[in-house]
Parts: C-alpha cells; structure tokens; sequence
C-alpha cells in the first residue's frame, strides 16, 4: 500500500498565497523581507562577493546575510558559486528567476523612492491625529 504524495507535490494544484498552506507563503516572506528585497535588489548590479555585498547593503550583520543568501539559494533565486582561487572566492549572482523578482521589487524600491515625501508627510500627519 502506497502513501499518498504531499500536496507540494501535486503538479495539478495551483498556487494561492493567501491559503495558509501553500507553498508560496514562505518564499514570499523570504523575499519580502527587507533584507531579501535588499539583497535581490543589490544583485540586479551583478555578482558580488559577500563582503562587497555586505558593503552595499548597509546596516546588514554577517551572519544575517548568510542566512538571507542561503534562503534565497535555498528558494532558487540567487546562484552561488566558489570561484577557485587562493584563498577560495565566494560570487552571488541572480537566477532567472531572482532576476524576474529582483525587476519587479526593484519597482517597488523605486516607487517608494520616488514618493518618499508624500509618504513622509503622511507619517507626519498621522503622529499629530
């Protein structure tokens, strides 16, 4: 007797982010995530070694940007690659995939760039209410 396969493994179910179970959830929450959307959005430059990464990515502790690229890694959105050299180098780089979210969140970044007085000013607003 056979088990049945999990849900995730099912070709024929389709993705809903917003059901508590789907798969989509988690990912989302990890690209979402500041340092995520940072650290994809910093990619779409080109690849960079951890410590230039880190650079670019400002206010992020090391150990956080380990575990972002290896969930990102994980999720199939970065490429790591140890380039063979003395001492050994470590290159990240966006997948296609990355490189699709990286595109769409960059337009988010920008948005909220591009309207970072409107927004301040309703911050300020709502702290007098």
């Amino acid at each position: 007797m056979s088990t049945p396969a999990p849900e995730h493994d099912d070709p024929t179910l389709e993705a809903d982010v917003f059901a508590r179970n789907c798969d989509s959830r988690p990912v989302l929450q990890n690209v979402a995530s500041r340092w995520g959307v940072l650290s994809l959005v910093a990619l779409r430059e080109g690849a960079f070694r951890f410590s230039a990464l880190r650079r670019r990515v400002d206010g992020i502790s090391e150990r956080m940007l380990s575990q972002t690229l290896q969930t990102l890694e994980r999720d199939g959105m970065i490429h790591r690659e140890v380039q063979q050299s003395i001492p050994p180098h470590v290159e990240y780089t966006l997948t296609d995939l990355g490189a699709k979210v990286a595109d769409q969140l960059e337009g988010l970044v920008v948005l909220l760039e591009t309207n970072i007085h409107e927004i301040r000013s309703a911050q300020d607003n709502y702290h007098r209410d």
